[in-house]
């Protein structure tokens, strides 16, 4: 390894704080130098296959032509633009298509920087929203154990309260309502009885509830745990009933990644506002946006403040959303449909190791594998043997699981899913 080298990944160690990592007692960070299709390539030369899309983003892999050519062509007429006052064709564009391809109803489209940032919209949409019908007093959340929304402090709020990683800043944070997780499984039979505690929670406190605000089928970095379509379709129900406005969280599962284009088709649902985020811009830039109803948007306009109050600078940023409307059209251009049931039917293959010792469980959604393990995992160790053999897998906790590319072929989603079931039998990954 060359001298720059060396000195770079110590200055890295040194000086950057990457995400969820000490200062002083560092992960490693390998160093990227280029990336193509579903391959990252590090500057000592090995080429990996990405199982995590770039944290679940780059769904059409990367350095794809159709998107750098509507980049290209947006930065020569122009890279970004203030939205307030001004508009752009790229941002019509992408609105247009939004409030096309969402559940029906959701025809009101901001747009902000980031999947924490969408979250944080919603929930000062629900509470201006109550406050404008002149119920100041329904200004909490609810949300349901397990869930995880970002990392702003809104966000973080209504994140799980024991494993949701922000314990820390209890205190300081709103506090959230919490109902119980749900706990049957995406094809287990249902019961009725499973929200029987979620309707008490809902009874007992519906007056002072804004908004209840779950991810749709998946909760993501909560624990990766896929729920009954039905729950989902309850909660919409107990939104009705208990007068409360419903934020669906689907900036992990959005944009086809459980199966569905958004994960509430599969409850047949339309929440009164919607999050969208990561694979939006192909993961080309950071972009979001939190749709919402006529009558939320209605309600915020005619209010007290006569405006919604929020205005990040790079909204709607020009640039971005030329990214996000190349994505969106490849996504149908490429039968998103058809590449995600390719990928869930390879998937299963990881359920051979469902009985290992060391396997909780093994789980597959759409393009979503998970196993589970009985121990946490050493994600330094882990992650060195997963790049020997040639992938790219970032677990945590005790969780090992991959949410490829689209595009992936199945020999290279077949290398991934080897790479699990080796690594996980080994006896020194282990914390």
């Amino acid at each position: 390894m060359n001298k720059k080298h060396t000195d770079d990944i110590r200055f890295d160690q040194l000086h950057i704080w990457h995400p969820y990592t000490s200062m002083t007692q560092p992960l490693p960070a390998y160093k990227v130098v280029s990336a193509e299709g579903v391959r990252i390539e590090l500057e000592s030369g090995e080429k990996l296959i990405d199982g995590m899309a770039s944290w679940w983003s780059v769904v059409h892999g990367y350095n794809h032509e159709v998107i750098n050519h509507a980049m290209h062509q947006q930065i020569d007429q122009v890279s970004h633009v203030m939205f307030g006052g001004l508009t752009h064709q790229p941002a019509i564009d992408l609105c247009r298509r939004l409030i096309d391809m969402t559940p029906a109803g959701l025809d009101k489209v901001f747009l902000a920087d980031s999947g924490s940032v969408a979250v944080e919209v919603a929930i000062k949409m629900a509470i201006q929203y109550w406050h404008s019908k002149g119920n100041a007093k329904k200004n909490k959340l609810m949300t349901v154990q397990g869930g995880y929304h970002g990392d702003t402090f809104a966000a973080m709020s209504v994140c799980d309260p024991v494993n949701g990683m922000h314990q820390l800043f209890q205190g300081f944070m709103a506090q959230a309502i919490f109902a119980p997780k749900p706990t049957l499984g995406f094809d287990q039979l249902w019961d009725a009885t499973q929200t029987d505690a979620l309707e008490q929670v809902f009874a007992e406190n519906h007056q002072h509830i804004a908004a209840f605000i779950i991810e749709p089928i998946v909760q993501g970095a909560g624990g990766m745990h896929f729920y009954h379509p039905k729950y989902l379709k309850q909660c919409r129900l107990l939104c009705d009933k208990y007068n409360v406005l419903l934020i669906a969280d689907e900036i992990a599962t959005g944009f086809g990644r459980t199966g569905k284009l958004f994960a509430c088709e599969h409850a047949h649902i339309t929440p009164d506002i919607l999050c969208l985020g990561k694979a939006l811009t192909g993961g080309y830039l950071t972009l979001a946006a939190t749709l919402c109803t006529k009558d939320v948007a209605d309600t915020i306009s005619n209010g007290e403040a006569g405006v919604f109050m929020h205005g990040p600078t790079f909204m709607g940023n020009p640039l971005a959303c030329s990214a996000a409307n190349a994505s969106l059209s490849l996504l149908a251009d490429n039968h998103w449909q058809t590449q995600i049931a390719a990928i869930e039917d390879s998937l299963q293959d990881l359920k051979s190791i469902a009985n290992h010792e060391n396997i909780a469980d093994v789980r597959v959604l759409g393009a979503i594998g998970v196993v589970e393990t009985k121990r946490a995992v050493d994600t330094a160790k882990i992650q060195a043997q997963f790049v020997k053999l040639g992938v790219w897998i970032r677990p945590f906790g005790k969780l090992v699981y991959i949410m490829p590319p689209y595009i992936i072929s199945h020999a290279d989603l077949q290398l991934l899913i080897d790479a699990i079931k080796q690594v996980l039998q080994r006896d020194d990954i282990w914390r």
